[in-house]
Order: C-alpha cells, then structure tokens, then sequence
C-alpha cells in the first residue's frame, strides 16, 4: 500500500518565507495487524547474519566532451534597426513601424511572444527575491561604558620646554597637528629661549615613519602664542605672536612667515586668538589680544589693518582705549558671518556685530560670565544660540536670550579650568582641561552634576585643546610643552537617534526658566526702587530738590547686608550662649570635687577618735557626723 499526501500551493507562494504553527495530532493511516500472516512466521535458531554498516561506494570517470563558446556583441541605442534604416532619422524609423504593423504575421508573432513573456511575468512573481523579512525591526542601541586611551604623546624638542599655547587640526581629514610653544611670563623667561613651534603629523590610518620628530618646524623670530589653519587650504597658517604682530604662512615655500605685520599698526600686547573669516577670497582673518582691541587682516596685504575695534563698553561716549577691557578668547562660527563673540580678562562676554555703522552699535550685548578671564567660548555645532564660557573653577553654558545667568553651570571643581570645548560629532558632549592634569568628558543629557569619564592625562597644568573632527580625538598640552594625543571610545562621538531631539528639549526648558526668574527678578528690584523713591520724596518734601537716582541705593544690596550681619549676630549669640554653659558646667564640677573632698576628710577623722574613745563614742560621733552631713547636704 503506497501512502501518500498531495500538497497544493499557488505558484505565487513558492518560495515564500515558512510561518509554523503549532497544531494537534492528524491521523493520516491506520494499518490494523492481519493475524493470517503471523502463521506464516517461521523462528530460526541459530541465526547468523552479516550486516555491513557503511556506504557502497563506486569510481567511475567520464570525461565530457568541452562546450565551444563565442562571444558576440551587439550595441544598439534604440531597437534593432534593419541597415538600410537610419534610427536617426524620424521619419524613416515612423514609416519602417507602420509598415511592419501592416504586415498580416505582426498580429500572430505578437501572440506568440505574449506566452514568452507571460511565463518571465510569473516567474518573477513567483519569489521576491528583494523582501525584506526584519525592515520594521530597530536596531537597538548598545550602551557601552566610557573609556579612554593615550595614543600617542608628542614632546618638544628643545632642551628647555615652553608651555603648549594653542593647538589646531589640519582640515584635510586631521592628518596633523599643529602646536604653537610660548612662555607668557612677562620678563621671567630665560634668556636663549626658542622660538621654534611644531606641525605633527598625526595620521592613525597610516602612522609617521617617526613619530617622536615633527613633520615641520616653524620658524619665526618671535615666539608663537597662537597658531591656526585655513579651513579651505591645509597648507596656509596665521599666527598671534608675542610682541602683538600677526604672521601668515605657507608650508610648501618655506618655514618662515610668507608674510608678518608691522610693528605698529599691530597689537600692544601678545595675540592670544586669530580665527579665519568666513569671505569669498578666504584670506581674511581677525585676531584679539589683551591690549582691548580687534583688528580683521588680509593675508595678501598686511601693511595695517582693514578694521579695529575697540572693545570700550561704556556707551553714549567716545570710546578710548585705556577703558577697553582685555580680550583673551574669541568665537567665530560660519555660518552667522557677521556676528562673533569676545572673552574678557575681567570674565565678561561680549557678542558683538561686524555691521553696526558705529563702534557703540558694534557692541550688541554683555554676559557676566566668570570671576575671572574667560579661557575658552565655543558656540554649540547644532545649537548656535547657545555657547559654552570655561573660566574660574567651572564651566557655564549660556543662551542669548538670558543675558543676567547662564542655563547651566558645572560644579565647583578643586583645580581650576583652562580651557574647552564642544564635540563636533555630538551635541551634548564637550571636553574641559584642569590644572592639575586632568581631562574632563561631560555629556549633559547623561549626567549634569559631575564628568561622564575623567583621565589624568598627566601631573602637570593643561594649558590648551583641541578636539578633532571625527570627535573621538582630543589633543591637550600641558605646561611643560609635551602634547598628548587621547582617543575616546565611540559612545561620545556617535549621536544616538533622540539626542537632538532630548537636547532641544532641555535647552528650551532651562532657557525658560532663567528667563521668568529674570523677570521676577526685575520685577523686584522696580518695586524696591519705587518704594524706596516714595519714601526720599515725602522725606525731603519741602526742602531743595535734589538728584534722587544718585541718592537711591540698590535695595538687593541693603537687604544682602543686613542678612550678612543678622547671620554673624546669631552666630555669635549661639557661641558666647555654648561658653557661658561651658563655664557654669566647669563651676559645678569644682563644687562637686569640693563637696567629695570634704566628705572623705570628715571619714578619716571619725576612724581615728573610734580607736581613741572607743565603740560607745564611736555610735555617738557618727550620729552627730550624720547630721551634719544632712546639714551641708541642705545647704549645697
């Protein structure tokens, strides 16, 4: 009996993806036993049998006879045209088509070709050979702890080491590193000093033949305070040097400035920042130094300056220069032109506007942002609203709608800040140095209150860094002119899919709030003015009038000391309160001591009369001595 089952399926289900489904028991045959072929069995005894358990293999050879193939071509650019038809020509291809349509076999080679045709149709339906069966499916996103390492570290050649001053990325890729080296210490440098500052290379893919000897060596007459690529040309620098002048130069001619200002159109004091502007020549730069003043430069002219400004805040006066605040950073983003932004030594912010008619209008606003100079200012590479200030013991990121405080603020660290940075590849990271050696990672949607990761780097003060491009790259240098090269691991550089939109959120919201506790704020202080306004004018009513805004105090400052002093006065009426109970503890514990004292003389007394007068006069002794011990007890 031959069992079988017949599965039957469309033809444009072959090949499909099988789905199981967990189903009962089926009885497909029932074979009941036949009792008639028992009586045909037969035993044997004994029974002996061989089995082979391997396979039976068999060689053969043929050899078959080789196909001949020929290659032919045929290149055609719209059908097969007969030769006496030109496919160029209209009006011949249009009268070779109707003559073909009138031909009495077109109709039945149509329906021939149809059959052809119909069957590659459902071949093809038959299997979809592009289904994708996980399309819907999201990857999901592992999170892997934060780590670094010190790939590489680049010293200074020279046999007396000058602190690493600035560091910047090559734009072809990062492939090097440029280091300027400058002793800032006003007349406490050693004499002979270099004035040498270097050009790594730093290619991970395809590392130097010797990485300890730098690709290139700059060499100017003054030392190097800050050093800059040209966004669109890998092979173009300026430099800040430190007598005030700027330099410009080109590696493919020589290691020498191709170009250096003046001394006196130049700055007064070091160049501590130049940035590239943003122009169509790309040539123009701009550079800031402590003297109060910016100056914007032309590299293919650098007899004097296009423009400066002097960084006075005082408006509705003439600006002077002695009044300038000192500029010790500067921020420039491409894609606002026109607007940049400008670190103070006193720890001001001050945004400025290269369009305003007048030096005043140039001065757009102020932020009081640290206690003292301001290191470091970066606009975030997505948020460009916001920008984060490095200075004093903490890192601030601000907003430009809140000019009174900032958003966000880092703790309080033991060492100070030098400097900052925000990650190119992820929006909530940036990257601070300290003075004691240590790099600091912070991601603000991860954690706020202190580093996602901290590495001590080394046990010397970080001057200076320089993220890469890629962002798993961070380049510092250190007091003692030794760069390091540090690479983080992936989870900082790569954006996750919510992150843009998590940062926007946060943003928005710490924004909001600064701006209604600003409000309520000047609310305040506008009706403690009034009040206090009111108050001078019923006082002096009748009397000569006088300049009451000069008079009036702030009231924020009034109620400040008077919180101050109330808090010292319950201080120190907590502190002579804790002496007086010290002291009436220490009387009561004399007269103690005293009252103990007595009690063991009167003691030794009554032992010694007890021998002289006997038993009889000891019981009366006691008894008087008992009453005179209630007596002194009463008294104490």
């Amino acid at each position: 009996m031959e069992i079988q089952y017949a599965y039957t399926k469309k033809r444009s289900e072959f090949g499909r993806q099988c789905l199981f489904v967990d189903e009962g028991p089926k009885l497909l045959e029932n074979v009941t036993p036949n009792k008639e072929e028992l009586n045909k069995y037969i035993f044997k005894n004994p029974v002996s049998r061989s089995t082979q358990c391997s396979s039976v293999l068999a060689e053969h050879e043929l050899n078959t006879i080789r196909a001949q193939y020929d290659q032919h071509g045929m290149n055609h650019t719209e059908g097969g045209w007969p030769r006496e038809v030109n496919p160029a020509d209209e009006e011949q291809t249009l009268r070779f088509k109707k003559k073909i349509e009138k031909d009495e076999m077109y109709i039945h080679t149509v329906l021939q070709l149809t059959h052809a045709m119909e069957h590659c149709i459902l071949q093809n339906n038959a299997i979809n050979i592009y289904e994708e069966y996980f399309e819907g499916v999201e990857s999901a996103t592992i999170m892997e702890r934060c780590s670094a390492r010190t790939l590489n570290v680049y010293r200074d050649p020279n046999k007396v080491n000058q602190p690493v001053t600035h560091l910047s990325w090559s734009p072809d890729g990062g492939t090097r590193l440029a280091v300027s080296h400058c002793n800032l210490e006003f007349q406490r440098s050693p004499r002979h000093l270099s004035t040498f500052s270097y050009i790594w290379e730093v290619d991970t893919a395809l590392p130097a033949e010797n990485p300890n000897k730098p690709q290139l060596t700059l060499k100017p007459a003054v030392p190097i305070v800050c050093l800059e690529y040209n966004p669109k040309d890998p092979n173009c620098l300026v430099s800040g040097m430190f007598s005030g002048q700027v330099a410009f130069w080109d590696v493919r001619k020589s290691s020498t400035p191709a170009g250096m200002s003046a001394l006196e159109p130049s700055h007064r004091d070091p160049v501590y920042s130049v940035l590239w502007i943003n122009s169509k020549s790309g040539t123009e730069f701009f550079s800031s130094s402590t003297d109060g003043q910016i100056k914007w430069w032309d590299t293919r002219k650098l007899n004097e300056p296009n423009e400066t400004l002097i960084l006075d805040v005082v408006k509705g006066e003439e600006q002077v220069l002695s009044r300038a605040l000192g500029a010790s950073c500067l921020e420039y983003e491409g894609t606002i032109p026109t607007r940049f932004m400008v670190g103070t030594e006193n720890g001001c912010v001050i945004s400025c506007n290269r369009k305003g008619k007048t030096a005043a209008e140039k001065i757009v606003s102020k932020y009081t942002a640290h206690v003292g100079p301001v290191y470091a200012l970066q606009r975030n590479p997505s948020f460009l609203k916001n920008f984060l200030t490095i200075g004093d013991w903490m890192a601030r990121i601000w907003s430009e709608d809140c000019k009174e405080s900032s958003i966000m603020w880092t703790c309080n660290h033991q060492a100070q800040l030098t400097d900052g940075a925000w990650s190119p590849t992820r929006s909530s990271v940036f990257f601070t140095t300290r003075m004691d050696g240590t790099l600091d990672a912070w991601d603000i949607l991860q954690e706020q209150r202190e580093a996602v990761i901290s590495v001590k780097v080394c046990d010397y003060q970080l001057r200076s860094l320089r993220v890469h491009d890629q962002g798993q790259l961070v380049a510092v240098g250190n007091n003692l002119g030794t760069s390091y090269l540090v690479e983080f691991n992936e989870s900082l550089a790569t954006t996750q899919r919510n992150d843009k939109a998590l940062l926007t959120a946060m943003l928005e919201r710490e924004s909001r709030r600064e701006r209604i506790l600003e409000a309520r704020n000047r609310e305040i202080r506008l009706r403690q003015r009034t009040k206090m306004a009111e108050s001078l004018h019923r006082d002096i009513s009748g009397k000569e009038t006088i300049n009451t805004p000069s008079i009036i105090l702030d009231s924020a400052v009034k109620n400040a000391e008077k919180d101050f002093f109330t808090i010292i006065e319950l201080e120190l009426a907590a502190i002579q309160a804790a002496a007086e109970a010290h002291e009436v503890e220490e009387e009561y514990e004399i007269k103690a001591e005293a009252l103990i004292s007595d009690k063991t003389k009167k003691k030794e007394t009554i032992f010694m009369v007890d021998e002289l007068k006997g038993e009889n006069s000891e019981d009366e002794f006691e008894g008087e001595d008992m009453d005179k011990d209630t007596e002194g007890t009463n008294e104490s």
